[in-house]
């Protein structure tokens, strides 16, 4: 085959009319794909303003490991925008006038995600009165 031939059947190949069955394709995958970027686009835009909103659980029973009292959390940003240095914080106050505290910093939690922790105490929570919060955090 010469190079003309050749070039002519690739510019005829090029050059096929597309069936229906391809232009329905591509319309309905254009079409999600704009939804998609459309999508996240809105709820960037929507949540970008929400300033961080912390809520912090005991998500699991205190398990007694070695002598220490393992009480297991869960930190949630319910807030749009990221946060930085979370700093949670639980206060242990027994009835004998003992307290113990723990302290947990978090570098990074972005909007609506959650993250898992735990805090060791030498003393039985259930014994006492167990607060466990946010004390701080920055912006990026």
């Amino acid at each position: 085959m010469s190079d003309e031939s050749a070039k002519a059947k690739r510019l005829s190949e090029d050059k096929r009319v597309r069936s229906p069955a391809e232009w329905i394709t591509l319309t309905l995958s254009t079409f999600v794909l704009a939804l998609i970027v459309g999508l996240v686009l809105y709820d960037w835009q929507i949540s970008k303003n929400i300033p961080p909103a912390f809520q912090v659980e005991i998500t699991e029973a205190t398990r007694l490991t070695e002598g220490r009292y393992y009480v297991p959390f869960t930190l949630y940003n319910s807030g749009g925008r990221i946060a930085r240095t979370v700093q949670v914080l639980a206060d242990l106050n027994l009835p004998d006038g003992t307290d113990e505290t723990g302290e947990q910093q978090f570098d990074f939690l972005s909007g609506n995600e959650r993250k898992k922790g735990g805090f060791v105490f030498e003393h039985d929570p259930q014994a006492g009165e167990l607060v466990v919060r946010v004390a701080s955090f920055g912006l990026p």
